[in-house]
């Protein structure tokens, strides 16, 4: 099990890696850097190359270079990671394009101010009635409520928008 107390390795080859680990780092963050171009995804590339340095440090020690040992093993990560970026760049080439979906025109953003401030069940059955254009019926079985609590959420929600309608209708004259 990784990290318990008893796959520890003994101070002195804990003291040979943390000598390792303070020689290498810079370096190992520089290469990741310059094979990855982004410091933050560098560093946790870094961060996983140490750690598998580290699970297997008694063995690693003992080579006759176990710097080069790392950077093989940062060097694949970092091949992996460019793998699953090209991947995910290609699924969302073929994607559909978010700019390319239409969104219906909503009223102002006080509108939605004053919608979004309503308890959970009238905000829902506002937005999927007025928004979705769902019936009273396909409401109900969406939010899996009576056809009477959605009627009656929609009654309270227009009670209390009736003030911001009012406004906005002032502000648009």
């Amino acid at each position: 099990m990784r990290g318990s107390s008893r796959d520890l390795p003994d101070d002195g080859i804990l003291e040979d890696f943390e000598s390792f680990f303070r020689r290498e780092y810079p370096r190992l963050l520089t290469l990741a850097v310059a094979l990855i171009g982004d410091r933050e995804v560098a560093c946790e590339v870094v961060q996983e190359s140490l750690l598998r340095t580290f699970d297997s440090w008694p063995r690693i020690v003992r080579l006759e270079r176990p710097g080069g040992w790392t950077r093989r093993v940062l060097v694949n990560l970092c091949t992996d990671f460019h793998r699953r970026r090209g991947r995910e760049q290609r699924a969302l080439a073929q994607s559909v394009s978010v700019h390319a979906v239409e969104i219906a025109d909503l009223p102002s953003p006080v509108f939605w101010d004053a919608v979004r401030k309503l308890p959970r069940l009238q905000r829902s059955v506002v937005v999927l009635y007025y928004v979705d254009d769902l019936s009273v019926t396909e409401v109900a079985a969406v939010m899996s409520v009576s056809a009477g609590s959605v009627k009656t959420s929609l009654s309270r929600a227009r009670a209390s928008l009736a003030p911001s309608l009012a406004a906005l209708n002032w502000e648009e004259r």
